[in-house]
């Protein structure tokens, strides 16, 4: 497989080394591009990938192209695809633009174009991510399985309907930011109790990492995991109750919400 990359920034790079470290294209077959000629020549420097100035040419030479710019900068580099329309022929691609729904992809570009609106997220970067995928409505199974092997390169992947795409933005792909503060938090409550600051972090890295490790590998809902800890009467339930207190359930609902509608709007201009 020949692989393009549209957007050399940390997404564009955590996909396309995923796929390079898993084995799926060789560095002699992947070609970037980027606005900025330092960013790409860079990072085909770094990764023994070719560097190109031109997104025709780049998707003329690939098989499946990532779409890795901002949202705002995609319909732009979807019309100048589209004013080339053979550069397209048997060529995938593929968005991580959030908002963008595959009618706006596929808008501006040829009929017969195929499109897979995907969202990751940034623990792609060490190989933990999350994604979720919906095809457009030229793209078959064998582009969903090319999109799951790219995607499940670099961690999870799943495919969902259009509609619930703005849902997984809220819940994956602005989650880790959500997480990030929470460990934050976790450590400064340590810290208000004596803990050092370097302890207090890696305490509450390792706790998350660990619980979250436990509701994946034995498949119990978090709730039976959590009464698992939770003694009548002990510290956990009385720390649990604080929680609800301040709302903290209500409040991560609230996050995922605002996160997905953010995205709806990002769609709508």
């Amino acid at each position: 497989m020949k692989l393009g990359l549209i957007g050399c920034g940390k997404m564009g790079r955590a996909l396309l080394e995923g796929a390079l470290k898993a084995g799926i294209v060789k560095a002699s077959d992947v070609y970037v591009s980027s606005r900025t000629a330092e960013t790409r020549e860079s990072l085909a420097k770094e990764l023994g990938v070719h560097a190109v100035e031109s997104n025709v040419e780049l998707a003329q030479k690939s098989d499946a192209v990532y779409l890795c710019t901002k949202p705002n900068v995609l319909p732009i580099v979807l019309l100048e695809l589209a004013e080339t329309p053979e550069c397209l022929d048997g060529t995938l691609l593929i968005s991580t633009a959030a908002g963008l729904t595959v009618e706006a992809l596929e808008q501006p570009l040829p009929d017969s174009s195929r499109v897979i609106r995907c969202m990751p997220n940034t623990p792609a970067l060490i190989g933990k991510g999350a994604a979720a995928y919906t095809l457009g409505k030229n793209a078959d199974t064998v582009d969903a399985a090319t999109a799951c092997k790219l995607l499940g390169a670099a961690g999870s992947v799943i495919e969902v309907p259009e509609y619930l795409m703005n849902a997984v933005t809220g819940v994956s792909g602005s989650g880790p930011a959500y997480v990030y503060t929470f460990i934050e938090a976790l450590a400064d409550g340590g810290v208000l109790k004596g803990l050092p600051r370097a302890q207090a972090l890696e305490l509450a890295t390792q706790t998350v990492l660990g619980a979250a490790s436990m509701v994946a590998e034995t498949g119990l809902h978090p709730a039976i995991l959590r009464d698992m800890v939770t003694s009548p009467g002990g510290t956990t339930i009385t720390a649990v109750q604080s929680l609800e207190d301040n709302g903290f359930r209500s409040t991560t609902i609230a996050a995922v919400e605002a996160a997905a509608e953010k995205a709806e709007e990002l769609g709508r201009k």
